[in-house]
């Protein structure tokens, strides 16, 4: 009994950590409640508009190249004043299709150049120190070939660096493929959160926010003085967001201008990002938090800074919970402990009400829905956050203790409209052990929530099912990503409902 009371103890210990940075999210949605009408606007306007040069990392990209290309062509600004930098490190044939549409745009007047790396050193973070040695741009801006600028984004932006103290604009990702699939539409909702919540809170509070790689635009030597791209961490937009805010740079975000991007259409290529920025942030936690703890920076700054790049430490503790959680239902009807369910359940409403209120206030400022339409994902949303935690624990783990992999982008097809295949496409994955174990969590789970209805423990079974529905979506999605029901899943919640 002392060991089934200590592991309920225990159970307890990680539910109240996790508790905390899941009233975070309370926290941030009512900093943006203060702040929203906080709206940023220019100081003054560039009397003669300034050289910007805009860069175009990327690496085999096929499907959307040509596409980027056109859109940045199209973006409103004196010709003479813009250089358009292609920064391709690929190795199939998107070195063709990208050379060839910048010669087109060539011969039409643009300056747009070509430049290709047979040396992937430093992976984007390399690419973009490599073109600025011939960036002739006093500012410089960054678009992944996903992405379609509009052609107002220079004029949305520029005029914020007549304050020479502002080193970097960033602007709100939107999503083209919203509406793709259930995956989609949930990845939409998870980044709805951190753009429309968390960055606007963060940056109109005072506290540090973070470029996000695309979307932005710097001051060329706010870069060099931070310090420059560097490439020792996965996340190098993340890490050069820190170390310049910290030597006193003013970042602007910009909420009210969206620019569209895809989100990934398939699990395993939406698994392969989220690895790289849960690895990239611890990476960049141990690298800059002491520094920056030790610093005279102001309290409310170092400890966003703690919550914001050490948050998902708590997929570690949720994978241990994962692995707990059916067996203290076990132990607790076995000691008759059952009333302690209901201080379970207290804990676990208080980080999730704060969870579901972040999302509901991110989807009612982002769009336009009704409020059992912002209501009817959140399930699912929830259900996928814990569903990541192996991909993410595994990130983690990797980052504490210093294991090195390369930067492995995150493919986009240009699949935008319901019902489009992208069986077609040549770009894949291998599968590791990673949808094994995420399926065996989900079947450890229908175990879990069968035992607890034998053991007459309802008031576990819904908690049981999030875990559940969480664990076998993403594990057989990352098996079944290309066939059926998860390639084309956008009839499971109607768009309506």
């Amino acid at each position: 009994m002392t060991f089934e009371f200590a592991f309920v103890v225990v159970y307890f210990a990680i539910l109240c950590i996790l508790s905390i940075y899941g009233i975070h999210r309370f926290v941030m949605a009512t900093l943006y409640r203060i702040y929203r009408k906080d709206i940023p606007h220019p100081d003054a306007k560039f009397s003669d508009l300034p050289r910007v040069t805009i860069q175009l990392p990327m690496f085999n990209e096929r499907y959307v190249i040509e596409r980027l290309i056109d859109a940045v062509c199209e973006i409103r600004y004196p010709r003479e004043k813009l250089q358009i930098q292609v920064l391709d490190d690929s190795i199939d044939e998107t070195q063709k299709i990208a050379a060839d549409a910048v010669a087109r745009k060539r011969e039409q007047g643009f300056d747009i150049v070509y430049i290709h790396r047979d040396d992937r050193t430093g992976f984007k973070a390399g690419a973009l120190e490599a073109g600025l040695k011939t960036a002739t741009g006093e500012f410089v801006a960054v678009f992944d070939a996903d992405f379609v600028p509009q052609p107002d984004f220079l004029e949305r932006t520029i005029h914020f660096f007549t304050n020479e103290k502002v080193g970097m604009v960033q602007i709100r990702w939107e999503h083209l493929n919203r509406e793709y699939s259930l995956l989609t539409r949930v990845q939409s909702i998870l980044l709805d959160g951190h753009f429309v919540i968390e960055h606007t809170a963060r940056n109109r509070s005072g506290r540090f926010f973070n470029f996000n790689g695309t979307a932005g635009i710097w001051r060329k030597s706010t870069i060099a003085d931070a310090g420059g791209w560097q490439h020792d961490t996965i996340t190098e937009d993340l890490d050069l967001s820190y170390r310049a805010q910290s030597k006193g740079w003013q970042f602007i975000y910009v909420n009210e201008s969206t620019t569209p991007a895809e989100v990934p259409v398939e699990m395993v290529a939406f698994k392969t990002q989220q690895h790289r920025w849960a690895k990239g942030s611890i990476q960049v936690a141990k690298k800059v938090l002491p520094k920056l703890l030790k610093s005279r920076l102001p309290f409310k700054v170092k400890l966003e800074a703690w919550m914001h790049l050490t948050c998902n430490i708590s997929y570690i503790l949720m994978v241990i919970l994962s692995l707990m959680m059916p067996l203290t239902v076990e132990f607790r009807v076995k000691n008759s402990w059952m009333t302690s369910i209901w201080v379970d359940a207290i804990v676990f409403i208080c980080a999730s009400v704060s969870i579901m209120m972040f999302y509901l206030l991110a989807q009612k400022e982002a769009r336009k829905q009704t409020f059992m339409q912002r209501l009817a994902y959140l399930p699912i949303v929830m259900s996928l956050g814990i569903g990541l935690s192996i991909n993410n624990c595994r990130a983690v783990i990797e980052a504490l203790v210093g294991y090195k992999t390369g930067f492995v982008r995150t493919p986009k097809y240009g699949v935008t409209k319901s019902g489009e295949s992208f069986k077609h496409v040549k770009y894949g994955f291998k599968l590791n052990w990673q949808p094994w174990v995420e399926t065996a969590m989900g079947i450890y789970f229908v175990w879990g929530i069968v035992h607890a209805i034998s053991l007459g423990a309802y008031a576990s079974v819904p908690f049981l099912a999030l875990f559940c529905t969480g664990y076998l979506y993403v594990g057989l999605g990352t098996f079944f990503g290309r066939t059926g029901l998860f390639a084309h899943n956008r009839n499971l919640i109607d768009a309506r409902a």
